[in-house]
């Protein structure tokens, strides 16, 4: 895995790995290894997992204030 990227698994998708990469003070969903043994993944759930890894390494002001 390349240098700056996060590799998570959440429960909602346990099988699905997802893979964060770092921009500016942040981290965003950068790929999904999805598999069929989960539910697809919609944005809504996207969101959550940016704002649920953000607040944890402590990146979530950055993250809420970003740039639409």
């Amino acid at each position: 895995m390349r240098r700056y990227n996060i590799r998570a698994i959440f429960d909602q998708f346990p099988n699905s790995p997802v893979i964060f990469r770092k921009i500016r003070d942040y981290y965003f969903v950068y790929t999904i290894h999805w598999t069929a043994a989960d539910a697809p993944i919609g944005i809504k759930e996207l969101e959550e997992m940016e704002q649920l890894l953000n607040r944890e390494l402590g990146t979530e002001l950055q993250y809420l204030y970003r740039k639409k």
